[in-house]
């Protein structure tokens, strides 16, 4: 008599699960017939005409920093704003870099500042707009090797 129950209630409960879940047709044409109308509306507007967004220029305080560097193993001087294309700890692998630029043609210099670290530098610039200028030429011209290439400001 137990397992009557049982299979009753649970045959009631496979009843009742199956048609609660049951999906009505109309809640799907309801859907689609929703869809189709915002379909014709958006094929009704007129076309939107889209101008190209130019990317905007680099300034010249991005990718800046400004610090106090001496020049290391040169008498050279160094201008107020410098393209740095490199930084190390190791002085040896700033002087290997170094030689790299050197031997493409570059008057590379090595600094080093208050902290330790050397930089390498590949130009340098009195003025600001030609020292930025020349940081968009070395980044292209070495993509993607110096990406990362900045202005160092050391004329303080």
């Amino acid at each position: 008599m137990k397992t009557k129950f049982y299979l009753f209630g649970l045959a009631i409960s496979f009843v009742f699960l199956f048609s609660a879940c049951k999906a009505k047709q109309s809640y799907y044409m309801q859907s689609y017939e929703a869809a189709k109308a915002q379909e014709a509306q958006q094929a009704t507007r007129p076309a939107t005409e889209f101008t190209p967004v130019e990317k905007a220029k680099p300034t010249t305080t991005e990718n800046f920093q400004r610090e106090k560097v001496t020049v290391v193993g040169t008498n050279s001087q160094l201008k107020q704003y410098s393209v740095v294309i490199g930084s190390f700890v190791n002085k040896t692998n700033a002087e290997s870099l170094r030689d790299r630029m050197a031997a493409q043609g570059y008057n590379a210099l090595l600094a080093q500042n208050e902290k330790g670290m050397y930089r390498v530098i590949v130009a340098t610039f009195d003025d600001k707009d030609r020292a930025a200028a020349e940081r968009q030429v070395i980044k292209n011209k070495f993509a993607p090797d110096f990406s990362d290439a900045w202005l160092l400001d050391s004329g303080y």
